[in-house]
């Protein structure tokens, strides 16, 4: 009896595993940056972004979700309302890609099998980040941030958002994210140790920035039977 218990919850697993909803789709919106260069609004989007999203609904409560986008990054110190920042001028612009693989938890059921009703709800995404982006430094003769390359570096995504399902296939989601980078040097403002390094700004805070957008999503598969977490 043991055995046969044990067969029959890993054929249920597997059972589960094969038969979950599953979405994927479109990722866009703006972005803006929150550092030593231009506006220190933490909601400010003055740069666009684009890409795709895919989700595991793992259960009615949460799904693993990953996406890649391609997006600006530009901030100008003319923008600020500080006018510390106006009169030095710095300005920047700066290409990037982002992954990012997490899990996405919903504060009600997003029970999308349940054919009397249009499940919608609010929900929490982190995880973790990996983005490549240009990069920068001030060039004192020049009295202008340039770009001096790229390099790759890692954030904290947290994310909130509402979605809801539209149809019997899609769902649509609007959100607010917040990236918290391990680099402070987004905007050049301190491209290391070392000598000749021209540095500014408060080097003891890291770089963020934010993204606002929607999501347009697909949702395929057979009605799930939850099992394990």
């Amino acid at each position: 009896m043991r055995y046969l218990s044990i067969l029959l919850i890993a054929l249920l697993c597997h059972v589960a595993v094969e038969a979950q909803t599953y979405e994927i789709g479109l990722y866009g919106g703006g972005t803006n940056f929150i550092g030593d260069v231009g506006k220190s609004n933490y909601i400010a989007p003055n740069a666009p972004f684009i890409g795709g999203i895919a989700k595991w609904n793992r259960s009615p409560r949460h799904a693993f979700r990953a996406s890649v986008v391609v997006a600006n990054l530009e901030a100008a110190d003319s923008d600020s309302d500080d006018a510390r920042r106006q009169q030095r001028d710095y300005e920047f612009n700066s290409t990037f890609i982002e992954a990012s693989l997490g899990i996405e938890y919903t504060f009600w059921e997003f029970d999308m099998h349940k054919s009397f009703s249009k499940p919608a709800t609010p929900y929490l995404y982190s995880g973790f980040t990996y983005f490549y982006h240009d990069n920068f430094a001030l060039d004192q003769d020049q009295n202008a941030l340039v770009n001096i390359g790229s390099e790759g570096n890692i954030a904290i995504p947290m994310v909130i958002g509402f979605k809801a399902l539209i149809s019997t296939s899609i769902v649509v989601a609007a959100e607010v994210g917040a990236r918290y980078t391990f680099t402070d040097n987004l905007d050049g403002s301190y491209p290391g140790d070392g000598d000749n390094i021209n540095y500014f700004g408060n080097i003891n805070n890291k770089d963020w920035y934010m993204f606002t957008g929607f999501t347009v999503t697909y949702t395929f598969g057979r009605q799930p039977c939850y099992c394990g977490f």
